[in-house]
């Protein structure tokens, strides 16, 4: 069970720096692979979008019929080791390395078409996502870009794991993770397009290799979407205290956890403002707290 905690607004929060436009991508890109949970292969196209449009993912159906899903909070549906978003009973899953490099790399408005229920995982890191949209290019638009100001701290814990924000100038994130055979891991740092893609996207989907295996074994004997598609070529499988192949960036595993909150917390639906500490956070965990935060409308102003 998450608990939220909130504390007094503040007041003494500094003044918002000047706003940049929305954006959108300057032309359309197309990826294609195999999903983590399903195992199956799925294409997935990115196109431009208007003002205002934010991030929707449109799910082609095998009867013809196409359905939005936008990519916001109210439409979050809970599923282990993902995130995913329902409307009208249909469903989209594992969205948040896309979302987060959209997000860091300021994409405000995309359509994303897909063909199957879960985007691809790829090596399972953020990298080729970013190369896309860095290779599609970026427009800046007429209206200008909305942004969620935190103005006072609300907090969500659920036993150890703890993820708080509070007021700050633009994001900076600070997580960490304490793994046995590798003891703590830390990582701090404002969040910059620049940023994100060296130090964050890089990092993959990671877990211990004989739980993932159990769990591809146990998703294949009960027909269930699960794990599926997990093997070292799509995450960064732990045995003891060494990764398969060797880590891609240093404290890979938290610096992962970092690249799923910054996807979660694009539901919001506008860029968030604020100082972020993640303590062993994890998709519920990033959910509950914008759930909580934007529940809380005395909490953060939409400047």
């Amino acid at each position: 069970m998450f608990h939220e905690i909130r504390v007094p607004r503040d007041a003494s929060c500094a003044a918002a720096p000047p706003r940049r436009p929305q954006a959108t991508l300057a032309a359309s890109f197309e990826r294609s692979g195999h999903s983590l949970h399903s195992g199956r292969h799925a294409t997935v196209r990115v196109s431009p979008a208007p003002s205002g449009h934010g991030i929707i993912f449109r799910r082609r159906l095998k009867d013809g019929r196409c359905v939005d899903v936008p990519a916001l909070w109210p439409y979050r549906e809970p599923q282990p080791l993902s995130s995913a978003i329902r409307r009208e009973g249909v469903f989209v899953r594992t969205i948040e390395h896309l979302m987060a490099s959209l997000s860091a790399l300021r994409i405000d408005n995309a359509l994303a078409e897909i063909d199957a229920d879960e985007l691809p995982i790829f090596d399972g890191s953020a990298t080729p996502w970013c190369q896309a949209i860095r290779s599609a290019g970026r427009i800046e638009q007429a209206a200008p870009c909305r942004v969620i100001r935190v103005r006072r701290a609300v907090t969500v814990e659920c036993g150890q794991r703890r993820l708080w924000i509070e007021p700050g100038p633009g994001l900076h994130l600070t997580g960490h993770v304490a793994l046995a055979y590798f003891g703590a891991i830390d990582w701090s740092g404002s969040l910059s397009p620049e940023t994100f893609e060296r130090e964050i996207a890089p990092s993959r989907s990671f877990g211990r290799f004989g739980r993932a295996m159990a769990g591809r074994a146990y998703g294949c004997l009960t027909r269930k979407s699960f794990l599926q598609g997990v093997s070292p070529r799509s995450a960064a499988l732990l045995v003891r205290g060494r990764v398969l192949g060797g880590m891609r960036v240093p404290g890979e595993p938290v610096r992962h956890r970092i690249l799923d909150l910054v996807g979660d917390l694009a539901l919001a639906g506008h860029p968030i403002e604020g100082r972020i500490t993640a303590l062993h956070t994890g998709h519920e965990l990033n959910h509950a707290l914008v759930a909580a935060l934007m529940r809380d409308e005395a909490a953060w102003d939409l400047t």
